[in-house]
Parts: C-alpha cells; sequence; structure tokens
C-alpha cells in the first residue's frame, strides 16, 4: 500500500523509496502542516539530486538553504530547517554511516528506540513518541514496549500523523488536533 501522509504521490512514493525522507518529514512536522512536511524529502531529492546523508551533511550551507528556500519551501521557515536538516544528516551519517534504518532495525526495546529517536535534531519528547508510533503502525516497527513509550500515540485513533494512512485519516487527525488546541485555549 505504502505513505499516503504527503497527500501527493510523487511525494508518498519518495517515503516509501526513502527512509531517510520519513525522518525529514517528521522533523519538518512542526508548525507546519503535516502533508506539506512530508513532501520535504521529495523536494530535496527533485532539487538535490539525493537523500543520501552524507551528501546533504557535506553541502554547503548557503546553497542548500537557497535549495531549501526556493518556492515551494520545504517549510514555513526554510532556513533554519535546512540547517536543522544537514544537522540531522550529519548525525545520521556520522552515528548511522548514513543508513537511517539503523535508527530503528537496531535498537532492541521501545526505550533504546524513543532514546535514539530523541538524539535527533528537533524530536523532543513529543515528537519522538510520534515517530515511534508512525514506525510501528505504518512499517511494523515494533520492539518490545514500544506502546509504553509512545504513550497515548500508539492507541487506535487519529492522533497524529502516525496515524494517517489516507486522505480521510488526514482529515481526522487535522479534526483531532484543533479539538485539543481548543480544549487548551478554553482550560487556559
Amino acid at each position: 500500500m505504502g505513505f499516503q501522509i504527503a497527500n501527493q504521490a510523487e511525494a508518498d512514493h519518495v517515503l516509501d523509496q526513502y527512509p531517510f525522507a520519513v525522518v525529514v518529514g517528521m522533523m519538518l512536522d512542526q508548525q507546519y502542516g503535516m502533508e506539506h512536511a512530508f513532501r520535504g524529502g521529495y523536494k530535496v531529492l527533485s532539487r538535490f539530486g539525493t537523500l543520501d546523508p552524507a551528501a546533504i551533511a557535506a553541502a554547503d550551507p548557503e546553497a542548500f538553504k537557497e535549495l531549501c528556500s526556493t518556492p515551494p519551501a520545504i517549510h514555513r521557515f526554510p532556513g533554519s530547517m535546512s540547517a536543522r536538516l544537514q544537522e540531522l544528516a550529519a548525525l545520521v551519517e556520522t552515528k548511522y554511516e548514513g543508513d537511517v534504518t539503523r535508527l530503528w532495525t537496531e535498537a532492541s526495546t521501545g526505550k533504546e528506540l524513543i532514546k535514539r529517536v530523541q538524539e535527533l535534531p528537533g524530536f523532543g519528547k513529543q515528537k519522538a513518541q510520534i515517530f515511534v508510533a508512525l514506525l510501528a503502525k505504518q512499517l511494523g516497527v515494533r520492539p518490545e514496549g514500544w506502546e509504553a513509550v509512545a504513550g497515548d500515540y500508539a492507541l487506535d485513533g487519529y492522533r497524529s500523523v502516525a496515524d494517517v494512512v489516507d486522505a480521510d485519516s488526514l482529515l481526522k487527525v487535522r479534526e483531532f488536533k484543533q479539538q485539543k488546541k481548543a480544549a487548551a485555549k478554553n482550560a487556559g
């Protein structure tokens, strides 16, 4: 079946073909529409010619920033996100020898997996929990204890990008997020 998060066939195909694009999409999923965030890998690949972490990490920062800022930009804050993307690529290159899948294939427990994910630039606790849930629900990566570390994101429902499998579920996740935001605003 494949990913259907980006809501754009070419970008979803890149997510299917390049595991690094999935991590990039999750990193960009911050103050930006989730489907747009998950198109980031596709944009980089089509403009830069590769999603190889070593090449991205070694790219000239100014040239890479310009590439990421070209409309449609990879994020609403393309400058800071291009730098974060290069930082992410450098970490994957040095710690996992350029193979981002080692991030999850070599984690034997949920606790180890979330610890590894939280080492990635821009991955705080909540984003790490969502990414662990995404790995489990969409890629079948389920080390022992993944549900406990993913928290509510492990549950069935439409809580996060981990639950987006088509256009309908994308709308349901968006509605859930809007309800949570409204409830938090009313509580404050």
